[in-house]
């Protein structure tokens, strides 16, 4: 059977392919970066380990985002107060819109994989696996990750440990269903942090369908 020419192809305009880094400053809970003059403010894991203030990657001076393996992410340990939040089962809105990924800033107190739920404009909603590598310096990475900032110091709530390099890492989740995601429901796991988030679409295509 000939295909007929002047069949209409069903063309899909894309979204934007900007990334949207997502506010978390009103579900921030925790902090877990410090200054070496405030090493007790902060208490990331039962040990009340932190992340060092004076090593962070610069932000940029317009829009106060940083870079970390090619995305951009609105990074709350910039601003004083908590600087990322634990996962106990949150609701995030994100903006109406199809996307691929999603990028995340964060950290495991362990090597951590957990469930979290995308939630769609149509009603639907999709399980998808969050899986974070192990903060603590000593534990190799998992799951394939690589991109991340690793710092050269820990802090203690009493000095500064020279001789360990704990890392955030920058993990991704996809977006597998093409349909507008509005939020995402984060798993019931507190040893899960997260410092940042941002959204990324696809990128330009059109789809033909030929009968």
């Amino acid at each position: 059977m000939t295909a007929d020419p002047t069949a209409a192809a069903t063309a899909y305009a894309p979204p934007t392919a900007v990334p949207t880094q997502l506010d978390l400053r009103p579900h921030l809970d925790n902090t877990g970066i410090t200054r070496p003059d405030d090493l007790g403010a902060g208490a990331f894991n039962v040990w009340s380990n932190t992340f060092p203030a004076q090593h962070l990657p610069p932000a940029d001076p317009d829009d106060g985002t940083v870079d970390v393996g090619g995305v951009p992410f609105r990074f709350p340990a910039q601003l004083k107060g908590p600087d990322n939040l634990r996962c106990t089962g949150q609701r995030l809105d994100v903006p109406k819109d199809r996307y691929d990924w999603i990028y995340l800033l964060a950290a495991g107190e362990r090597r951590t994989e957990d469930v979290l739920h995308l939630h769609f404009a149509d009603g639907t909603t999709d399980p998808e696996w969050l899986r974070v590598p192990d903060f603590w310096p000593q534990t190799p990475p998992h799951f394939g990750f690589t991109s991340g900032i690793t710092f050269p110091v820990m802090h203690y709530p009493r000095h500064i440990q020279r001789d360990m390099s704990p890392s955030l890492w920058r993990v991704r989740v996809p977006v597998p269903r093409e349909a507008e995601l509005t939020g995402i429901h984060l798993p019931d796991n507190p040893a899960i942090h997260v410092f940042a988030l941002t959204l990324c679409g696809p990128t330009a295509r059109t789809e033909k369908q030929v009968v």
